[in-house]
Formats: structure tokens, sequence, C-alpha cells
């Protein structure tokens, strides 16, 4: 009866994270308003953490702005980083941790599902660890939850992939 189907993945491209790290490194070298300043983006791509250290308040907004520009160039959503509150750090400095979330959780998952099933399509979605499988015999069912799910305010990422 299913003979087609789609993967529903958060997945987050490292390599253009990187890519976007090391350019707004270079931006900030670059700008006046962070000349004299200890200001970095650090970038630990085995931990999947982006470390971010300003001066103050106002500098570390600003870091985190150039960050989601950059990111937003190369194609990687902003909803893909999880910041936890800044932290002192030396001689008054601030920290900020943000880290790269990627699958899709048990309970972000059944929401996912739930939504799908109110469409009253015959498509049958399942969990399969950290991703969901949608499978249906018609691909117009398939394409429709696609529309269906891109046109969602989520609170993570959505890719579709493996569409068969």
């Amino acid at each position: 009866m299913a003979n087609f189907s789609f993967d529903i993945v958060s997945e987050v491209d490292l390599q253009e994270m990187d890519n976007a790290v090391t350019q707004a490194k270079k931006e900030m070298a670059q700008r006046y308003d962070f000349k004299n300043s200890k200001s970095s983006i650090t970038y630990d791509r085995k931990e999947k953490k982006i470390t971010l250290i300003a001066d103050d308040d106002f500098k570390l907004r600003a870091v985190i702005d150039i960050l989601a520009t950059r990111m937003a160039k190369r194609g990687i959503a902003y909803k893909a980083l999880k910041f936890k509150d800044p932290e002192k750090a030396f001689e008054g400095y601030l920290r900020q941790v943000a880290e790269i979330s990627t699958g899709i959780d048990k309970e972000k998952a059944k929401e996912l599902i739930a939504g799908i099933k109110k469409l009253g399509l015959k498509v049958q979605a399942q969990i399969e660890g950290d991703k969901i499988k949608v499978r249906s015999a018609k691909k117009d069912d398939l394409q429709t939850v696609i529309a269906h799910l891109k046109g969602l305010k989520f609170s993570i990422p959505l890719n579709f992939c493996n569409y068969r």
C-alpha cells in the first residue's frame, strides 16, 4: 500500500556552520566597533557548541547578530541554535554558549505526527529514532504534508529528505 515515503529530520550542515562562524570572525575583525575588543567566537564541531565572548551586553548582542546574519546567508536556520543564559567570564566579560540542536526529540515528534493526522490524509507517520518517516500510496498526499509542515512556525528547523 505505502509505495512512497520521505523522512522529516532536523539537521544542520556542520561544514556550513563552520563557514558561517569563519565569516563572522572575519567581519568582527574588520568592524570598527570591535576594535580593541576581546570579543570572539569559537566553534567546537565535535561537541556542536558555539561559544561567544564579548566585552558587554551590547557587544554580545552584536556578535549574535553577526553570527545570525552569516548563518542566514549560508542557509542555516537560526532556530538550530539553543542559547544558554549569558554568564560572567574573566575580567567582567560575558560568555554565552549556543548548542547546535540536531534530531527531533520524542515530544516534538509527537506534536508533528498529531499535526499530520489532523490533515485527514491517508498517510502513515512513525517515529524512527530522531527522525519521522511518512508513508503514503499517493505522492500528492506526501507533497501536501510537506507543504503543510513548511508553513508551520515550529521551534526547530525541519528538513525533508529521502523522498521516494
